[in-house]
């Protein structure tokens, strides 16, 4: 039943994205339907195979070790704090975006992210029949991050027209940046994280492509990198990944303090709390992508948290094992919470942007509910993969 389920979820999604399309008449449909090929399967390697689970595993062990190396500096900082028991979260999951941040770059200084991103997004315009630069796009906001990834090609958003913009903004907010993936494992299952990071990668191209189609264009470009010595570059990376952990950590105390408010408030009104009023709003949504009707109402509430504060709130609420979800719930719900598909990265990813151009960064303010349901269609469009196929 819940292939029927997840079918029509399917059909559920692309119709509206076609709802909102700005050119019906100029969608790639082949493309388009070897994407979804695609995506399904990864989604069955990752998720049904021993190829899959060791590919996971291996990945998520990286992971683990890097976020044990982190937690070695961590507790040489915060050593009274952090080796009393249970370290608080900011410390335990927030503070090794630091040494993850500085990874990257060092990764990006030898040269070998601009390769692989440069390479892998030239394979992917072949496969999804965009530019080579919407393809770079994809890749790189999935490792540099939403606002991160327009740096790198600074000296080519003059030349943008409004539909490449909305696109890249689509496919930078489907994704979530590599410097936090760590954090993430934290929280939920690492299968699930990964299992997200590819799927959203297709999603953001499939969706991009029927809300915003377009004729694309072959010119080469070049990865804006700047000229730093090392150790500036390593100053820089390291101070950014701070800077994204307290800017995480402000926003959880102003994101949770608030929904606890607004939760009194709803229940004193109408004896619901603000999240279970949004779980019933969700509820038809989480049921499409094949999470039984039983649990729908509460994995839409974790969808519709997320939706209107951030991942990590959500990913915080679903770790606190109160639920009592199935495991396919749980992945499902996991694999939507995995992008930056919310209210504030509108102001992230045009505030980015208007940095670096002012004009530019009005566009993307101008289509900024578009590009957040487009990007929110992804991760709907990723958990009903999730779910046919778990």
């Amino acid at each position: 039943m819940h292939i029927v389920i997840g079918i029509i979820g399917l059909l559920v999604v692309l119709g509206l994205g076609l709802l909102i399309s700005t050119d019906r008449q100029k969608i790639a449909w082949r493309p388009l339907a070897l994407m979804l090929v695609l995506q399904a399967v990864f989604a069955f390697i990752l998720l049904r195979t021993s190829v899959g689970t060791k590919v996971v595993g291996f990945l998520a062990d990286q992971f683990a070790a890097l976020l044990t190396f982190a937690q070695s500096g961590v507790n040489f900082v915060f050593a009274g704090v952090a080796n009393e028991g249970s370290a608080p979260f900011f410390l335990s999951v927030l503070m090794p975006i630091v040494f993850i941040s500085a990874i990257i770059g060092i990764l990006r200084y030898i040269k070998v992210l601009p390769f692989f991103m440069k390479w892998v997004g030239i394979g992917l315009s072949k496969i999804n029949g965009m530019g080579q630069l919407e393809s770079y796009n994809g890749i790189a906001s999935a490792i540099l991050g939403q606002s991160e990834v327009f740096i790198s090609i600074k000296r080519e958003l003059p030349r943008l027209t409004e539909k490449r913009l909305v696109t890249m903004s689509i496919s930078a907010m489907s994704t979530v940046s590599m410097s936090i993936v760590g954090s993430y494992m934290a929280l939920i299952e690492p299968r699930y994280v990964i299992t997200a990071l590819v799927l959203n990668l297709f999603g953001g191209f499939i969706i991009a492509s029927v809300v915003n189609p377009y004729e694309p264009e072959t010119q080469q470009f070049e990865i804006e990198e700047e000229q730093q010595t090392f150790f500036q570059m390593l100053g820089e990376y390291i101070l950014d990944g701070f800077h994204v952990a307290v800017t995480v950590a402000a926003m959880l105390i102003g994101f949770v303090a608030l929904i606890a408010m607004i939760n009194a408030i709803f229940s004193g009104i109408t004896g619901f709390s603000f999240q279970e009023l949004l779980g019933y709003l969700f509820a038809p949504f989480a049921f499409l992508t094949g999470i039984p009707w039983k649990e729908a109402v509460a994995a839409g509430s974790l969808m519709a948290t997320k939706l209107v504060t951030n991942e990590f709130v959500a990913m915080t609420e679903l770790a606190q094992g109160n639920w009592h979800f199935s495991e396919r719930t749980t992945a499902i719900v996991s694999v939507f919470l995995v992008s930056f598909a919310n209210f504030s990265s509108i102001g992230i990813i045009s505030g980015a942007m208007k940095g670096l151009n002012a004009e530019k960064g009005n566009l993307v303010a101008k289509h900024g509910l578009k590009i957040l349901l487009s990007a929110t269609l992804v991760s709907f469009l990723s958990s009903i993969m999730t779910g046919l196929l778990f």
